[in-house]
């Protein structure tokens, strides 16, 4: 690998690094099933809930509050059933708080 003294794009450095291309594409999956539930998410949770990690077929959402996973939870049989009709399926989904 060449070394260079000069800043590259980050699109650029992806298409070089077969481990950040990879991260790049989990990041955008993640993010790609995030836009696609969020017309079914109430609309004052939409600001609380971030895409997490997509890895072996389970995705986590980051939730700002207990409060917040626990009204998430009710609602995931119905977002699950809605990744699938989108072709977006996973196994499981996994909620997170996120430590301030």
């Amino acid at each position: 690998m060449q070394r260079r003294h000069q800043a590259i794009p980050l699109q650029q450095a992806a298409q070089e690094s077969p481990t950040l291309a990879s991260l790049m594409d989990r990041v955008q999956d993640s993010s790609l099933r995030l836009q696609a539930i969020k017309s079914l998410l109430p609309g004052p949770l939409r600001s609380s809930i971030q895409a997490g990690p997509l890895e072996e077929g389970c995705w986590c959402l980051l939730v700002a509050s207990n409060a917040v996973a626990a009204k998430l939870r009710q609602l995931l049989p119905a977002l699950q059933s809605h990744l699938v009709q989108q072709n977006l399926g996973v196994l499981s989904i996994r909620i997170k708080v996120q430590n301030r």
